[in-house]
């Protein structure tokens, strides 16, 4: 799995290594290499003296960290803490068939879902920025659930949807999971919560560092075009 060449360190560290690239480009990049978004070079990662009251100082660079709020660094946590955790099996369904139960880990997808949704709505903000605040306020209102967001919306805005989006940058595993993930969360919220199984679980656990480094490649070409 991704997450054993972590070190100990969380998975919030799926954020680690990547910036904004600043006040002009939202796109989300690393500091070595030219903006995948606007192509401005790699940083100048040189150090400056600075003299103050004939102090000497050394000022190192610093940059924004690329995630959205600090509630990204705490969705992955969670989703951490989930998967970690010790799976207990819900005792009301244990005479149930494996395939009529629930993952004893469901709300790590359902919790997965909820941090993909707020990065669906960064991805609209941040590429539909050049419109006036309040039109694209209440376009987001009109079209406030996942689904319209991820289709309709997205048509609007680009002219395909988030899941052809995805096959289009070579993604096409992603695409086909986070499809597949969307229709059982759905049918989990509609009265069938077998749907979400142990096997779609685990698929994605394994794919979540993918599906991160994907959403950024789409992320970047929307901010770009």
């Amino acid at each position: 799995m991704w997450y054993d060449g972590l070190a100990g360190k969380s998975w919030a560290s799926l954020w680690s290594g990547y910036v904004v690239c600043g006040a002009d480009c939202p796109g989300i990049r690393k500091i070595d290499v030219p903006c995948p978004a606007c192509n401005a070079g790699p940083y100048d990662l040189s150090s400056e003296t600075i003299n103050i009251n004939g102090h000497e100082l050394v000022v190192h660079p610093t940059f924004m960290g690329a995630e959205g709020r600090y509630e990204d660094y705490v969705y992955l946590e969670m989703l951490q803490h989930e998967w970690e955790r010790p799976a207990v099996e819900f005792k009301g369904l244990m005479h149930f068939p494996d395939v009529d139960r629930p993952s004893a880990r469901a709300a790590l997808l359902l919790l997965f879902w909820s941090y993909f949704e707020t990065r669906i709505e960064r991805l609209h903000r941040s590429a539909m920025r050049r419109l006036p605040r309040r039109v694209l306020d209440d376009t987001l209102r009109r079209y406030n659930g996942i689904g319209p967001r991820l289709y309709e919306l997205y048509k609007i805005f680009y002219g395909t949807n988030y899941f052809d989006d995805l096959r289009a940058n070579g993604f096409v595993g992603i695409a086909d999971l986070l499809k597949d993930i969307h229709q059982r969360r759905n049918a989990f919220s509609h009265g069938t919560p077998q749907a979400i199984n142990d096997a779609t679980v685990n698929a994605l656990v394994a794919n979540l560092k993918a599906e991160h480094e994907a959403w950024i490649v789409v992320y970047n070409n929307r901010v770009r075009s």
